[in-house]
């Protein structure tokens, strides 16, 4: 029987191409993508994805494997590039709208793009990057958001609706040949070295996908609102995702509040993912702001572990949350906390700290792991203690690095994909992160978890945002020092009270001997914390004498 061929019937390259043919013939007069005063429905989205590819071969003379860039927010066009292009047998980069023009132009340089697709909004950030490179001749496609785009933004440029318009909806794109072939481009966001350009494999797009809807149970048609941003792992596989559910797409260009919980009601969303930082935005909006949920909505977090307390909050809201793991380099979320009938009967805190953790691998993930020793190899116990670093393996993991050896030598070790997080495996299986491996602060020997901490001053009720980081100490070496953003209405709260909370909910060691009050946290352009930045920041402060004299007390 291992001797019958293969052949055109049976072998047939995996691609997320496919999703959109399947709904543009079962779905074809369903709504797929709402935006504003815009609407389509999956043959006109498929109509217009052909029309487009026709347009970048004929009219861009884009060819295999040229990299297309995009820098735009939540809109139909975005969309619609994570098919069209790949249709043209093209490399999609999607540019993080939050970068720089530095950053922005390094990209463009490191991954060779022949063409760039703008956001009207976002054409003189653009102009600057090029401007930067000395990059002239670089083709720009200007998208107009006719709701919103003043007049006259394109002169002198190609614009999106016309590059549609004039091609050819006959358009017959060429067959995946070999489905390792590349679908995208993403960069990291830095935060623990320089970005770097991660290439996903149509494979592992298509297999990513399928894990993660099964894995969040996203029955057909949903309607799922772009509360993250398509920029992030390809929207964490969702724009391709919701195709092959026949759902309908919400593109919103702002997460703001009133925005979110005005599309929730008028469109009757069902499904939405986000970082937890969106959970906050929703949780201090307004009361002119919200909009009652009449029926729950699903939503997929991830990004940086939400903490128990704020999950709890979320959820009393009328949000379903599901927690995932992942990393751009694994095309994604690559975890999902996924959830057990018996926990039901468990009270509402109690879940809420089960649904804190990251959970077990995406059914097309082959295998994860946390391993205490990555000489030898060893797995950590299931004990939901001993701390060790979580690797990962299967198809859905990137390609490698573009141009990039010595990180891709780096992250591949024995078969493994090595991701940098610290983590601890509980007796059901369930991973839980406890930290980045540089993140870890070691005082008096002793191994603190940030992760923990932060968990910690997010349960107080005046805390809106934390982020613990190492500080140095003249005893212990290191200490915690943790950098608090308060919610609004917290006045007369003090380093003091911060303080003493933790007396009672942490252990000794790991009570912090510095609260820092700011009104903003610096993050990172994907919403994560730049640690690096409040590391530099912790060096700078004293340890108060009240402090002090807390941390002392809580030893007796």
């Amino acid at each position: 029987m291992d001797r019958l061929p293969k052949c055109e019937a049976n072998y047939v390259p995996l691609t997320p191409l496919t999703f959109l043919k399947r709904a543009a013939m079962v779905y074809a007069n369903r709504t797929s993508v709402v935006y504003a005063g815009t609407r389509f429905t999956w043959r006109q989205t498929n109509d217009r994805c052909l029309r487009l590819a026709s347009s970048l071969r004929s009219t861009l003379n884009i060819v295999k494997n040229n990299v297309v860039s995009v820098l735009a927010p939540n809109v139909p066009a975005m969309y619609e590039m994570h098919f069209a292009v790949p249709m043209a047998g093209a490399i999609l980069n999607t540019i993080n709208t939050r970068l720089n023009a530095k950053n922005i132009a390094n990209i463009l340089k490191h991954s060779e793009a022949k063409v760039f697709f703008v956001d009207y909004a976002y054409m003189p950030l653009a102009r600057e990057a090029l401007r930067l490179i000395d990059e002239s001749s670089m083709p720009i496609v200007v998208i107009i958001d006719d709701a919103d785009s003043p007049t006259g933004v394109c002169l002198g440029e190609l614009e999106y609706e016309q590059l549609v318009y004039s091609g050819e909806p006959r358009f017959v794109p060429d067959e995946i040949q070999d489905e390792w072939d590349p679908i995208a481009l993403n960069y990291t966001s830095g935060t623990t070295s320089a970005p770097k350009g991660v290439v996903y494999s149509h494979r592992g797009a298509y297999l990513s996908t399928l894990s993660l809807i099964l894995g969040w149970e996203m029955g057909s048609e949903p309607v799922y609102l772009w509360s993250l941003p398509m920029f992030h792992c390809n929207g964490w596989t969702f724009t391709w995702g919701v195709a092959a559910r026949g759902g309908t797409n919400v593109c919103i260009r702002n997460t703001s509040a009133q925005e979110m919980y005005s599309s929730i009601a008028r469109h009757k969303v069902t499904h939405m993912c986000c970082a937890p930082i969106v959970f906050n935005i929703l949780l201090e909006a307004e009361p002119n702001e919200r909009v009652p949920l009449t029926t729950p909505v699903q939503v997929l977090t991830g990004g940086a572990p939400p903490p128990a307390a704020q999950l709890e909050q979320i959820e009393r809201l009328g949000f379903h949350v599901v927690h995932a793991y992942g990393l751009t380099e694994a095309t994604g979320p690559a975890l999902v906390c996924e959830w057990q009938a018996r926990w039901n009967q468990l009270p509402r805190q109690e879940q809420a700290k089960i649904k804190a953790r990251q959970g077990i691998s995406i059914l097309t993930l082959a295998d994860v792991d946390v391993k205490a020793d990555l000489q030898t190899m060893e797995s950590v116990p299931r004990d939901g203690k001993t701390v060790g670093e979580i690797v990962l393996r299967g198809s859905s993991i990137m390609k490698g690095y573009f141009k990039n050896k010595q990180a891709n030598d780096e992250a591949f070790h024995n078969g493994w994909f090595v991701t940098g997080d610290l983590g601890v495996i509980h007796a059901d299986g369930y991973l839980e992160i406890k930290d980045r491996s540089k993140d870890i602060i070691i005082s008096g020997g002793e191994n603190i978890s940030s992760v923990e901490l932060e968990d910690v001053f997010c349960s107080h009720p005046s805390v809106s945002e934390a982020a613990v980081v190492a500080m140095p100490h003249p005893w212990w070496g290191e200490s915690p020092c943790a950098f608090v953003k308060l919610k609004k209405d917290s006045n007369g709260v003090t380093e003091a009270d911060i303080l003493k909370y933790c007396r009672d909910n942490v252990d000794n060691f790991k009570k912090p001997k510095k609260v820092h009050f700011m009104g903003e946290l610096p993050k990172t352009a994907t919403g994560k914390f730049r640690k690096d930045q409040l590391r530099e920041l912790a060096k700078t402060l004293d340890i108060t004498e009240t402090s002090e004299r807390i941390f002392a007390m809580s030893r007796i």
